[in-house]
């Protein structure tokens, strides 16, 4: 079976979106600037309300680990860490006990 004059139309028009093929360069001027602090102008509640939307069981905790203003961002992502460490061996806690097998994909 040939491929039909429409399919191949199309495979010889699409452009490619890199800009290095063409030679072109990214206009690094119109990026935003980095922040070493991601939640910079966040305030607690609203960073909590995030987490929540996002289905985050702790999302208190969370937003209360990355507030906490005697601690430095190594303590900060250890602790973040920690959190998500608990929560995955409450699962894998639950998964014996009910002995669900875990299938690894």
């Amino acid at each position: 079976m040939s491929p039909s004059p429409y399919l191949s139309f199309i495979m010889s028009t699409s452009l490619r979106v890199s800009p290095s093929v063409h030679g072109y360069h990214f206009d690094t001027a119109l990026r935003k600037k980095a922040t070493a602090n991601i939640f910079e102008g966040v305030d607690q509640d609203t960073l909590q309300r995030l987490f929540k939307k996002c289905g985050d069981k702790k999302a208190e905790d969370r937003a209360r680990i990355i507030f906490c203003i005697d601690q430095d961002n190594e303590e900060k992502a250890r602790a973040l860490l920690a959190l998500k460490q608990r929560t995955r061996d409450k699962i894998m806690q639950f998964l014996k006990l009910r002995r669900i097998p875990l299938k690894v994909i």
